[in-house]
């Protein structure tokens, strides 16, 4: 007989908002969700994670002061090519989107809720 399988582990999420209201939000719904949250408040933060944490799942806000989501991205497409990228704004701008869409991401416009941001990681499940 051969024994089941042990349970998949959460899938590890990296938040990045410079909002922190927002930013807690997200990080909480997710953990209820099951997920492994990391949550940082700046690009600086949320690039050493990258560099230095396996990661599922980036979501992050586009603007994030000098830098943006869209830079965190790009690292963490060439870190991880099967990691689901997320991206979002308070702005529908087609450039951003055009570019989020290139590395596989999804742009989503705000308000962002953590109901729809459940559902779409769930559509694009860990690899």
């Amino acid at each position: 007989m051969t024994s089941p399988l042990p349970p998949a582990p959460p899938q590890r999420v990296l938040i990045v908002d410079d909002e922190p209201a927002l930013l807690d939000a997200l990080r909480l719904a997710l953990e209820r969700a099951g997920r492994e949250v990391v949550a940082c408040r700046t690009f600086e933060d949320a690039r050493e994670q990258l560099l230095t944490q396996a990661f599922d799942v980036l979501v992050t806000d586009v603007r994030l002061g000098a830098f943006n989501g869209i830079q965190l991205a790009v690292i963490a497409r060439d870190k991880s090519p099967l990691m689901r990228i997320i991206v979002f704004s308070g702005f529908d701008d087609p450039v951003l989107k055009a570019e989020a869409a290139s590395l596989g991401g999804t742009y989503l416009l705000k308000p962002i809720t953590a109901e729809s941001l459940l559902e779409h990681i769930a559509e694009h499940p860990q690899h």
